[in-house]
């Protein structure tokens, strides 16, 4: 199997949700060595915000896309090419201004193309990005998974939307909660997160060994 992990904090070697998505990968990795990995680090190769070029270059024939149009539309067929070889996707970002970082959004932009991850037919919009197990690591100051916060997560809403719509439903979330709220809390969630983490990968193994 394949895995994808796409990492998008600023935080850097600070970023709960960038340590908690890579360990989640190599234990999957360790745990199937037959699986491989390709990270995805937005931070240290973010990708280019959409613009005029990408916009008219998705619907220009290859032939004629400027040099411009052939850049930034290659660095989207990039993108969608890791996506579509992966097996599973493991996404991580920190929660910023209650939704996820712009590095995330902009590798939303390039994945999202119509004729590529989705289609329109005469049935409305079809997601062409099937057969994918998704992973969303996301970490937040405050707790944003219930109580009177939730109203704030535009994050995993946003995220399970977009990701359905491009046919990616079977989607799990891995919340790294709480980090804002002193020592105590950080060891906390990073606990929880890191026992989630441990049960998704031992029932894998699980399955694995009874195919």
């Amino acid at each position: 199997m394949s895995i994808l992990l796409v990492t998008s904090s600023p935080r850097g070697a600070a970023s709960h949700s960038t340590r908690i998505a890579t360990e989640f990968a190599e234990k999957l990795v360790a745990a199937d060595p037959s699986n491989t990995l390709v990270v995805r680090d937005l931070v240290a190769n973010p990708l280019p915000h959409i613009d005029t070029d990408y916009a008219t270059g998705i619907y220009t024939p290859v032939e004629a896309r400027t040099p411009r149009q052939a850049e930034v539309v290659g660095v989207s067929d990039i993108v969608l090419d890791e996506l579509f070889a992966a097996d599973t996707v493991i996404l991580a970002t920190g929660f910023i201004n209650f939704n996820i970082s712009s590095t995330l959004k902009s590798w939303v932009d390039h994945i999202s193309r119509s004729g590529k991850s989705f289609s329109y037919g005469e049935g409305g919009p079809k997601g062409l990005v099937t057969g994918k197990k998704v992973y969303i690591v996301l970490a937040s100051g405050g707790i944003y998974s219930e109580g009177a916060a939730v109203q704030f997560d535009h994050a995993i809403p946003y995220l399970r939307g977009v990701l359905g719509f491009l046919g990616m439903t079977d989607v799990d979330v891995i919340r790294i909660e709480g980090v804002g709220m002193g020592p105590d809390a950080v060891t906390a969630a990073l606990a929880n997160a890191t026992a989630k983490v441990d049960a998704v990968v031992a029932a894998r193994q699980q399955v694995a060994a009874a195919a």
